[in-house]
């Protein structure tokens, strides 16, 4: 736990995700392990439940570099999924009971085959889910118009906005974003999104800022609504908290300013033994860039694969195997399991 660690900027590949999963893993020998959680609660190894969500990232790629993004994403990423590795996806979709599509980034919204595919998912009638950081809608004329394609395809927009004041949010995610995410949010109410009875769906995300636990979800999302309805006339449907899991920016984050262990002690502390059988890896398959698939968004970034005995790649999904494998778990599940519990849809309990 006292090793040195490099202070330096990690990109997303094999060698850091070790070094990653190695500082991880070092915590359970004065914590406890999260495998001797599910052994105590007898839910060893986790099992999946029936398919529901397939979540793609359609890249790395994106125009903001937030200092909580568990991605490591940035306008400097070139991993961009190719339409070879979509029509594998569209093939999956078909021949499984996932009803939903959620397509996360980056920015996923900077694939250049991102309307192509949009328009591929709208046709097999899914749901269809846009994880977008806001600003990207007001970058340039291109992405302006995409509110627009959105409400053609009834995407449901879930949109990044980690406080309602200015400060807080540019501090967080850079200068200027508060403003943009505003201007963003209006043109979306204008649209319907986010108005009752509209069925135009526009959720927001919280993170915390630091290193602490996110606040009771619907006493936030009250407050949220309060004051982006006073003070901009704005509306949304619910408030999605998530919790930062200890994995690539955010891990530095907490190594450099001296937090890692007091933060691991945190999570591990809120142990919620309710929120297991709600986790997102139990209904939820996730597809990284290159077509690899991982039990969620978090081992993607860690390059966790599936178990091997089970379908490894997109290409070879296979619906009865992915239903008998075992999840593959490690502490940073931890983030997930703490207080109300965590997941891409907000709080769990």
């Amino acid at each position: 736990m006292g090793e040195t660690r490099s202070l330096k900027k990690r990109g997303n590949n094999l060698a850091n995700s070790l070094e990653q999963i190695k500082l991880l893993s070092s915590s359970a020998q004065s914590l406890g392990s999260f495998a001797d959680k599910l052994n105590e609660l007898k839910k060893s190894p986790l099992r999946p439940k029936e398919l529901e969500i397939l979540q793609i990232n359609l890249g790395y790629m994106c125009n903001q570099v937030c200092e909580h993004c568990h991605v490591d994403a940035g306008p400097d990423r070139k991993e961009i999924m190719t339409k070879e590795v979509m029509n594998y996806c569209l093939k999956a979709i078909e021949n499984s009971t996932a009803h939903t599509v959620d397509l996360t980034g980056g920015a996923p919204e900077m694939n250049p085959h991102f309307q192509w595919f949009v328009e591929e998912l709208a046709k097999r009638q899914v749901k269809v889910i846009v994880r977008s950081n806001l600003t990207i809608l007001e970058s340039n004329k291109k992405f302006k118009e995409f509110p627009h394609f959105f409400k053609k395809h009834n995407v449901t927009v879930i949109a990044s906005l980690p406080c309602y004041s200015k400060e807080n949010v540019d501090k967080q995610r850079g200068e200027g974003v508060f403003a943009d995410s505003i201007r963003a949010l209006i043109k979306l109410n204008e649209l319907g999104y986010g108005k009752l009875d509209s069925g135009l769906e526009l959720h927001l995300v919280f993170n915390p800022g630091g290193a602490s636990l996110p606040p009771d979800q619907k006493v936030l999302e009250l407050d949220y609504k309060a004051k982006l309805k006073d003070d901009f006339g704005i509306e949304f449907n619910n408030l999605y908290t998530i919790t930062n899991l200890p994995i690539s920016r955010f891990l530095d984050y907490l190594w450099i300013s001296g937090q890692y262990e007091q933060y691991m002690v945190k999570l591990v502390n809120a142990f919620n033994p309710k929120s297991v059988d709600e986790l997102m890896c139990r209904n939820t398959i996730s597809v990284g860039w290159n077509g690899f698939l991982h039990d969620c968004d978090f081992n993607q970034m860690l390059n966790l694969g599936l178990e091997k005995n089970a379908p490894q790649t997109i290409q070879e999904f296979d619906s009865e195997l992915l239903m008998n494998r075992p999840i593959i778990t490690n502490q940073h599940c931890f983030g997930c399991t703490a207080g109300a519990g965590s997941g891409c849809q907000g709080a769990l309990i």
